[in-house]
């Protein structure tokens, strides 16, 4: 067996083992169409988008769990107008039997709606695990955030994993999309040293087109010059192309060391491509030799 084949069966058999994906509110319909190309049990986040309303999320939340999967909400504290939103929003997860794993995160906003400034103020609260909440994700960011300094986003994350702790809730880190692995990794083992034991999941964005993976990219202060798009493998003089994560993965996999980074996991966001998002995973995993 070859390198190449090894490090691809590494991808297949390692970081594509229960790997996680991204949807809106308005993805149900594409969640149907790709659900025979998803492993039963997967992990759906669902997005807590401004433009969508509290039935449409709760809705999406439970068409993942009738189709088999784990439904992960999201739930923006900036987007939230006051307590008794969150709690609706809790309660109707609650009764829907879909409030065990939720994702935290500030959301979009630059002014708060009501009283929750960040992620950690909904934790802080109790009222996750009031309403049944196990297990809640919050976001990491290895090539840190366009209107966060590095010294705040790591303060952030140890506070996060000691209100987590505390509660006690189990946790786990998801990082921003990114193209360059060599910061991803980085990222990964200075979490370790600071002493953060939360799984990982790399952000990795799924197969889209290159204007796209561009717009996302400044959107979240993602890196794209031309040697990092390069390694990822489009090019910035070919905007009308598409572009996927194997180089990403592989080049993941020939430099991850469990003892360095612990066992990662992928979560792809998928901007609205469910289904070449999950075929792709399909075709990369048969493709990859056992």
């Amino acid at each position: 067996m070859n390198s190449a084949t090894t490090v691809r069966t590494a991808v297949s058999t390692t970081l594509l083992e229960d790997f996680s994906l991204e949807m809106t509110g308005k993805d149900v319909p594409k969640l149907e169409e790709a659900r025979d190309s998803i492993p039963q049990g997967t992990r759906i986040n669902v997005t807590f988008l401004g433009n969508e309303n509290l039935e449409m999320r709760l809705e999406a939340a439970r068409a993942v769990k009738r189709l088999g999967f784990v439904p992960v909400p999201h739930i923006s504290a900036r987007r939230l107008g006051s307590r008794e939103d969150f709690e609706r929003f809790l309660a109707g997860l609650h009764t829907d039997g879909t409030s065990d794993n939720v994702f935290v995160v500030g959301g979009d906003p630059a002014h708060p709606e009501g009283p929750y400034a960040d992620s950690l103020s909904l934790i802080d609260t109790g009222l996750l695990q009031q309403y049944g909440v196990r297990n809640v994700g919050i976001s990491g960011y290895p090539e840190g955030h366009p209107a966060i300094d590095g010294g705040s986003l790591w303060s952030a994350l140890q506070d996060k994993r000691a209100a987590l702790a505390a509660q006690p809730l189990e946790g786990g880190i998801t990082t921003q999309f990114g193209f360059d692995v060599d910061p991803v990794l980085a990222w990964v083992e200075e979490v370790r040293r600071r002493g953060i034991g939360l799984p990982v999941r790399i952000g990795v964005p799924g197969p889209a087109g290159v204007r796209r993976l561009m717009s996302y990219a400044a959107r979240f202060g993602v890196g794209t010059g031309a040697s990092v798009v390069r390694k990822y493998g489009f090019s910035l003089t070919n905007l009308m192309g598409t572009a996927g994560p194997d180089r990403f993965l592989r080049d993941l996999a020939a430099a991850h060391v469990p003892a360095r980074h612990g066992d990662l996991k992928i979560h792809f966001y998928t901007f609205g491509g469910l289904k070449a998002t999950s075929d792709w995973a399909a075709r990369f995993r048969k493709e990859s030799p056992a």
